[in-house]
């Protein structure tokens, strides 16, 4: 059985012959750090896992939406630790948003959100630009070269990551989407619906795309952030409107929530989505129990996570990731489709950590 029907038959809750391993994507500077500054083909050959790469379509504006989200970025140079600060002011015809943010060599974040009032909303709800058009060639491209080896995830359209709830956070801050979710509802319905209105307009591009499966959720739909209560109120309704969009289009989706999972799981099999991830233990922040997710909803979700790999991968021994591996591989066999992967992002670790990895995988038989 080759990569790509291995992690096919996974994600439609299937058993293939072993189970199938990826990463959460490769993090540029683990590849330039570690891995002699190669590139995800490169680097999954390098430990000969199956393969997941990540490409979303190349998205065409017209020029009058255009002409109304006028951006201007400036670099603000280094601060004092390195990091590479920058700011954005976007003019509209009725007023201005500004955001800031910084990177380094690690990662990038935002210092400075762009939406801070209903107001700034509605300037966006207005004129945030939205594609005409959707060019598939570069996800094509990537299929081609990917042949058999694995499968290519997509990203949906979205103003921050995944879906609507998450986005919402990116835009304005968790914090304050938290306090707004309870102090000013009303307008936050209105602002989810603005959302996945956008995303769904686009969506419906995307029918004719090679992806093999999409990305939703974010961890601000985690238990970790915010209640079951809230999750119901402000995430299953716009979810749902998203999935019913990407299932139409004809594309596998996984629902992220990178924190706490347990009291979410019933709710993610009412959203329409095929899959969850990232399974997040204990051990890394979140409270996910594999065995006992799998057997609760194992025979409606596929599952992709579950490795700590900050225990496995970055502070751990060949010996310490091949037996979570195992560990892994016993928790779901019985009841959910799984490919086992890294619970999110890792920027550290020696290479042969991710080699045993690998290696643990090929021998866990079904």
């Amino acid at each position: 059985m080759n990569s790509r029907e291995r992690m096919m038959i996974a994600l439609e809750n299937g058993r293939p012959d072993r189970l199938p391993c990826q990463v959460h994507g490769w993090m540029e500077y683990y590849l330039k750090t570690y891995l002699h500054d190669t590139d995800w083909f490169n680097a999954y050959k390098r430990f000969d896992m199956d393969y997941a790469i990540y490409v979303s379509p190349a998205y065409k504006y017209s020029d009058a939406d255009l002409a109304k989200w006028q951006v201007d970025r400036k670099e603000l140079g280094t601060d004092e630790d390195g990091n590479h600060r920058w700011e954005e002011t976007i003019t509209t015809p009725q007023g201005s948003l500004h955001q800031a943010g910084a990177w380094n060599e690690i990662t990038a974040w935002e210092t400075e959100c762009l939406i801070k009032t209903p107001d700034d909303f509605a300037l966006w709800h207005e004129f945030y630009p939205v594609p005409v058009s959707a060019d598939f060639s570069a996800i094509q491209a990537a299929k081609d070269r990917l042949g058999d080896k694995g499968i290519i995830r997509s990203h949906p359209f979205s103003p921050g990551q995944g879906s609507p709830w998450q986005s919402f956070c990116t835009l304005v801050g968790t914090e304050p989407a938290i306090f707004m979710a309870m102090d000013q509802a009303d307008f936050l319905h209105e602002a989810m619906q603005s959302i996945v209105e956008k995303t769904i307009r686009v969506t419906e591009l995307w029918h004719g795309t090679p992806a093999d499966m999409v990305e939703t959720g974010g961890g601000a739909g985690s238990s970790t952030v915010i209640s079951p209560k809230m999750f119901e109120e402000f995430c299953l309704p716009y979810d749902q409107q998203q999935h019913a969009a990407l299932r139409d289009a004809g594309v596998k989706i996984v629902y992220h929530l990178c924190g706490g999972v347990m009291q979410m799981l019933d709710l993610v099999t009412q959203n329409g989505a095929d899959g969850l991830e990232t399974m997040t233990p204990r051990s890394m922040g979140g409270d996910c129990d594999l065995a006992e997710a799998s057997r609760r909803v194992g025979d409606k979700l596929f599952f992709i996570g579950g490795f700590d790999q900050n225990a496995g991968f970055e502070h751990g021994t060949p010996q310490v990731a091949r037996q979570q591996v195992f560990d892994c591989f016993n928790a779901t066999k019985d009841h959910a489709g799984y490919i086992i992967a890294p619970s999110d992002h890792f920027f550290h670790g020696d290479p042969q950590n991710i080699q045993a990895f690998v290696d643990a995988a090929k021998e866990c038989r079904y």
